[in-house]
């Protein structure tokens, strides 16, 4: 059975993986980070993942032992302005 996906929108390039963690409510402190990934197993495109910093972009999957789900990072979405030339 496939895993849940979820998306996680990011409004910048990139987010850390320190952020994720904290926007998925999993720490509540930067300085929970390292201890965090030194107990449990981070996966980040299918590769294991121990470094806080490491900057997750659009389209990278991470998976997080004990954790349902795979999360994706998502860019949020571009409001483009059309603009009529023809007028």
């Amino acid at each position: 059975m496939a895993q849940e996906q979820f998306f996680v929108t990011i409004d910048e390039d990139y987010i850390t993986l320190t952020q994720l963690l904290k926007a998925l409510a999993i720490i509540q402190t930067g300085g929970q980070a390292k201890p965090f990934l030194s107990t449990y197993g981070v996966w980040v495109d299918g590769e294991s993942e121990q470094r806080r910093g490491r900057k997750l972009y659009p389209g990278m999957h991470i998976t997080i032992e004990d954790v349902e789900g795979e999360f994706i990072i998502e860019a949020a979405a571009n409001e483009a302005t059309v603009v009529d030339d023809e007028a």
